[in-house]
């Protein structure tokens, strides 16, 4: 006696490996889900101002080593200022895990620059082990004080650089609907 598989009901008779199936609709749902994100965002409601001006906080707030509260601040700035929330949630995104690094090293570079000129040495060494607890406060404070300076002015010039590019990017956008 022998089995056949035809003799099985229909949904038994599965010829593809379901892996792929499941692989299949998983990107499926992810795409779908960026592309619902980007028009969500390309159909904001209000000013081509409003909108720009969310996005320019959050992308300030992103610019800033605070890892979970950057969203908070944007949204916080764009409450106080009058900006589109939601753009300024997307404004955040421009620091994420693959732009870290290169960001936070580039600002860093910068507060450098900056207070090199007045300040003196600002470069921090990091010894395999410090004498004391002081060492270790000061260093600590002096590469804060030179990151944080930094993020402050490569923030600044990047959300006056969102805002106008947004805002005409937003016109251009709504006149062509």
């Amino acid at each position: 006696m022998s089995f056949d598989p035809s003799s099985l009901p229909v949904i038994f008779q599965d010829k593809k490996p379901h892996y792929r199936r499941t692989s299949k609709r998983r990107r499926s749902k992810v795409r779908r889900s960026w592309r619902y994100f980007y028009l969500r965002f390309l159909r904001l409601r209000g000013t081509p101002g409003y909108i720009s001006r969310g996005l320019a906080f959050g992308v300030f707030a992103g610019c800033f080593p605070l890892f979970g509260l950057q969203t908070i601040i944007g949204v916080l700035l764009a409450v106080i200022f009058r900006g589109h929330k939601l753009a300024a949630v997307a404004g955040t995104w421009i620091s994420n895990p693959l732009t870290y690094v290169p960001i936070f090293a580039f600002n860093y570079k910068v507060g450098e620059l900056l207070l090199g000129f007045g300040i003196g040495e600002t470069h921090v060494s990091f010894p395999n082990n410090w004498q004391s607890w002081s060492e270790l406060k000061e260093s600590g404070l002096v590469f804060l004080v030179t990151l944080f300076s930094g993020c402050l002015v490569v923030g600044a010039i990047a959300s006056i650089l969102t805002y106008i590019l947004s805002v005409r990017f937003v016109s251009r956008w709504r006149r062509r609907r």
